[in-house]
């Protein structure tokens, strides 16, 4: 688990170079300070930290989302009979382990070593982020494996790692949360001369921006907790009021997207996602066809689409279109291979004829080379607060915030809106015909509590999060077992789940003995490879481990 020197090295002169600082001198003279073979001699300053940690954190979803994104069908692979389609792994591969390997070894002592060093130098907004950091790091890495290595991961001299509890990380998440949540507020030692901005590639050293975030982040880890009997419906309503005011405060990682080592990795120059195509799942929550997002008072009213039900206004931004024109998904393990007449066959994610997509193809949505990846938004905290209070009973208060997310999205999704000269309309006011008819719709847009659903609000809240909130979906899917009723029975009709319309793939991977995955299996090149024994206490050798319920949805 310890970081090696010369992947610090690595991370440093690339935390140098994106901050612009020290631009004329060498990393190999700067950095050679060393006799350790496994660690630096000497700590940097803090804000040298900060870049890596922060792009190589969102390069780790994004990585592994090539493959969750396939199994909450944001997604699904362009050819027949794909193995994560089905909800399998490929074993001996490191394939869906980035995300390990960014919060171990990128993250790791790296981001211990800043706050040590900040506490040192009483930059008390540096220690705040380092451990609101770690604490998210622990978050989205439990979600996505369950049992994880917290207690032991750092402990020098270790060459084996005993797994912690899901249980005991949730309130670990808490622990470091609150505690960064004090430094945050310090107002003493050198806050006033702070140098956070200079490499925080998320809020540009907005301290405030942080604490918000780090209550966001509360937020979610008691918002998994639904099938809890301790779930507290009030406490997720106080920390989502704590938490982000306004899109404004989404939390975002940027990109330059001129080279290949600062572009997205979602964008056309990184060439990652040719292979995907968008789900048939998510068209119906965009198109007017899935039955918890349909207005029957609305069939042909579309502005582009004569005679069609009215469209999403989000729809042409987020998915793209086959060669005719018109939208449709992929059914996992199919892919394109069940739509004969070429043309029919939906794009790629950046919408172009052809899956040999030019490096400079323009940005599309999230999948573009400069574009900001988000790790937490308004919208989505909004969701979060509405379904709590719906369990809760508090109705007005949910509406409220339903109301509140949609319109937040719909905003945060017009800034990607473009008039494309190959089109024939006006984009932009395409999206305001549409908004202005979604909005005012009495089926979509429940104006009196009595008509809102959990349906509505956890479709929506899959639409805020598509393409980034790969985890927060996951486990919103787990939390309802994928195919579960409002009241957490099952029926034959998949319309009267509360993920109306998703539809488990068929056939599910072999070894899954018929049940879809609740979990990753940890990262093949570290735990597979030499901590076999503890892998083996918690049953990480049986061939169905990633079938296994993870202990936050049981």
């Amino acid at each position: 688990m310890r970081t090696k020197y010369n992947y610090f090295k690595k991370i440093v002169c690339a935390s140098l170079f994106a901050v612009g600082t020290l631009a004329t001198t060498s990393c190999d003279s700067y950095l050679d300070v060393n006799t350790n073979p496994n660690g630096p001699d000497q700590v940097v300053a803090p804000h040298l930290y900060l870049p890596s940690i922060q792009s190589d954190l969102a390069l780790g979803i994004q990585f592994d989302s090539r493959y969750l994104g396939n199994y909450i069908q944001n997604w699904n692979y362009r050819d027949v009979n794909n193995t994560w389609d089905r909800h399998g792994y490929v074993a001996g591969s490191d394939a869906a382990g980035q995300l390990w390997r960014s919060v171990y070894w990128t993250m790791g002592e790296n981001l211990t070593d800043m706050i040590n060093k900040a506490e040192e130098e009483e930059r008390w907004d540096f220690v705040g982020v380092g451990y609101v950091l770690r604490a998210f790091g622990w978050q989205l890495l439990t979600d996505y494996h369950g049992e994880i290595i917290v207690k032991q991961a750092f402990e020098p001299g270790r060459t084996t790692f005993d797994y912690d509890s899901q249980e005991f990380v949730y309130e670990e998440v808490r622990r470091l949360t609150q505690l960064g949540i004090q430094n945050l507020e310090r107002t003493d030692g050198k806050v006033g001369s702070s140098t956070l901005a200079q490499g925080d590639l998320i809020y540009n050293g907005d301290r405030d921006k942080w604490l918000r975030f780090a209550y966001g982040l509360l937020a979610i880890n008691e918002s998994r907790l639904t099938n809890k009997s301790t779930f507290s419906p009030d406490k997720v309503i106080e920390y989502v009021d704590k938490a982000l005011r306004s899109n404004g405060d989404d939390a975002s990682v940027r990109f330059e997207g001129a080279v290949s080592n600062d572009t997205n990795f979602f964008g056309p120059r990184r060439g990652n996602l040719n292979i995907y195509r968008q789900s048939k799942f998510i068209v119906s929550l965009l198109d007017g066809t899935n039955p918890a997002l349909k207005d029957p008072a609305l069939a042909g009213t579309d502005p582009v689409f004569a005679g069609e039900s009215l469209k999403d206004p989000r729809l042409p931004v987020l998915l793209a279109p086959a060669n005719d024109g018109k939208y449709r998904g992929v059914t996992p393990g199919i892919g394109v291979t069940e739509y004969t007449v070429a043309n029919e066959r939906p794009r790629n994610l950046w919408a172009t004829a052809s899956d040999n997509v030019p490096a400079t193809t323009p940005n599309k949505y999230l999948f573009g080379n400069n574009a900001r990846f988000p790790l937490m938004t308004f919208s989505q905290l909004q969701f979060i607060k509405a379904e709590a209070a719906y369990i809760k009973g508090d109705k007005p208060t949910a509406l409220d915030a339903y109301t509140k997310g949609v319109m937040a999205h719909m905003d945060f999704v017009k800034t990607f809106v473009t008039n494309d000269s190959s089109t024939p309309e006006d984009e932009v006011a395409v999206f305001e015909q549409r908004r202005s008819k979604y909005l005012a719709s009495e089926e979509l847009m429940p104006t009196t509590a009595e008509g809102l659903t959990l349906q509505k609000i956890m479709l929506q809240k899959y639409i805020a999060q598509f393409g980034w909130g790969f985890i927060e979906t996951w486990s919103d899917l787990r939390r309802y077992d994928y195919i579960a009723n409002e009241d957490g029975t099952i029926d034959d009709n998949p319309d009267n789940n509360v993920f109306a319309g998703f539809v488990l793939p068929n056939p599910l991977f072999g070894q899954n003995q018929g049940k879809p995955a609740y979990r990753f299996r940890p990262r093949y090149n570290s735990e597979y490879m030499w901590n076999v024994a503890s892998l083996e206490k918690i049953g990480g050798l049986a061939p169905d481990y990633h079938t296994v319920e993870m202990w936050f949805s049981k």
